[in-house]
């Protein structure tokens, strides 16, 4: 159990040189490719269109706005975890900087949000691959998903490390792909196309068709797309030299993720007018079939295939390394912490995919109802655990500075002001959320699943200070 804690501030977890009891073997590359392809999703692939519609060419500052605020946050991660790599990340971060209640709090919303996430990932993929096999109903292709990214997770780390390089490789590539034909169709150097030049980025209404409310709609509807950054960091406890995997791989994401995005939106919207765009078709299917690129369709659902099983496989090896920090800590059963031979929390692992099982049966039988809600519940959270993050990051950074200079190998830029920058951000999307009709219910149920979960570890306090 823990000390009593009367002042976080004061008595915080020391800063600490843990030895992991998880085996090493992701390798620099598999950091680094997670590190690219952490953030590059469905979210991307598919719902940038709902982004477009708001915004117009827009979206392209929306995307700034928003891939520039999750860059700092990656920024403060890596700070924090090159100093101080642990396999719960920004959970034990939180318990150093805050106290345990911090670190309780984060840990377990950031699992729900991860267990949760991880159902829908499934079903959406199961819902493609039942396209191409109808003979196989839905459901047989979640428990095959789930059964074999259980025994990727259950094998040596590396076996996660590999399926995430090659996942994250393809989808790389695809953006790549998507970039150099776009900008190919943009000064027609296709064959049987004419130069588009920038005419639709101020045409149809012109570059902020629905003016700054629309950029802002837009920030609203992307700004979630760029969840997934934080398991590098929490895989970086597991490589074979975790601060300087860590230091490297955030630096190699950082400002590639913003030109992917970014990049990418920039030549959706230049190479077709904003209100070409189709609901229910990815935008890229549509500047795609525009250059006569080939079965665009079919290549667009392989990639996003890929995503949502990088997603999957991402997702349950987060929530399995999180759930793991948590029973270190005295926060989750300590029956979770037997570790096999080569360093895998195995318990761990099968009690993160059992409740993600829940979750898939919840969606298939019920994805209206009480999914609904557990979706719900989870939708807003990841902008709580981002704001846990950067306060975290405004107070050990000043510990670190006076208690091990030597470890601030990655610094986050422009501190304190940037961290604070960040935080006025994150209230001011808090804020647009409860004043949009579609996204307040949403931040409702979130911030009533952080309440309880802050009541519980309040609760949790109170006892341990009477022990």
């Amino acid at each position: 159990m823990h000390a009593p804690q009367t002042d976080p501030a004061a008595t915080a977890a020391p800063l600490g040189d843990e030895n992991e009891p998880l085996g090493g073997g992701l390798k620099q590359r598999h950091l680094t490719m997670l590190g690219l392809g952490g953030v590059i999703g469905a979210g991307l692939f598919v719902g940038s269109g709902a982004g477009i519609a708001v915004a117009g060419p827009g979206i392209v500052v929306s995307y700034l706005i928003a891939g520039t605020l999750a860059m700092c946050v990656m920024r403060m991660l890596g700070e924090m975890s090159a100093a101080m790599p642990a396999s719960g990340s920004f959970s034990v971060h939180a318990e150093r900087a805050l106290g345990r209640w911090a670190g309780f709090s984060v840990g377990w919303l950031y699992w729900f949000l991860l267990v949760v996430v991880l159902a829908v990932e499934a079903t959406g993929a199961a819902q493609i691959a039942n396209q191409w096999v109808p003979g196989v109903p839905q459901w047989a292709w979640v428990l095959l998903f789930m059964f074999v990214f259980t025994g990727a997770n259950l094998a040596a780390v590396k076996n996660f490390g590999e399926f995430e390089f090659w996942f994250a490789a393809l989808k790389v590539f695809a953006i790549v792909a998507f970039l150099v034909l776009g900008l190919l169709a943009v000064f027609g150097v296709l064959p049987d196309t004419n130069p588009v030049g920038f005419t639709h980025l101020t045409g149809d209404g012109g570059f902020l068709p629905n003016g700054w409310s629309g950029v802002v709609s837009g920030v609203l509807a992307v700004v979630f797309a760029f969840g997934g950054l934080e398991v590098v960091t929490i895989a970086a406890a597991e490589s074979d030299d975790p601060v300087r995997s860590v230091a490297r791989a955030v630096r190699s994401a950082v400002f590639r993720i913003l030109f992917f995005y970014v990049g990418s939106m920039l030549v959706i919207v230049t190479v077709l007018p904003w209100t070409a765009q189709q609901s229910g078709i990815s935008p890229y299917v549509t500047v795609l079939d525009s250059i006569g690129v080939p079965s665009a369709g079919t290549i667009m659902n392989i990639v996003v295939f890929v995503a949502l099983l990088s997603a999957l496989n991402a997702n349950l090896y987060g929530s399995s390394r999180m759930v793991f920090s948590l029973a270190e800590r005295g926060e989750a059963p300590k029956g979770l912490l037997k570790v096999s031979g080569g360093g895998v929390p195995r318990r761990a692992v099968l009690a993160s995919v059992a409740f993600g099982f829940v979750s898939v049966l919840l969606n298939l039988e019920w994805p209206d109802t009480v999914f609904s809600y557990l979706l719900n519940a989870v939708g807003a959270v990841l902008l709580f655990v981002w704001a846990l993050i950067a306060v975290s990051q405004l107070r050990l950074r000043r510990r670190i500075e006076r208690e091990a200079p030597e470890r601030l190998v990655l610094k986050m830029w422009g501190f304190p002001y940037v961290t604070w920058a960040a935080l006025v951000a994150m209230a001011v999307v808090i804020g647009l959320m409860l004043n949009d009709d579609g996204a307040r219910p949403q931040l409702l149920w979130s911030a009533g699943a952080t309440a309880l979960v802050l009541a519980v570890a309040g609760v949790r306090e109170l006892r341990a200070r009477r022990t």
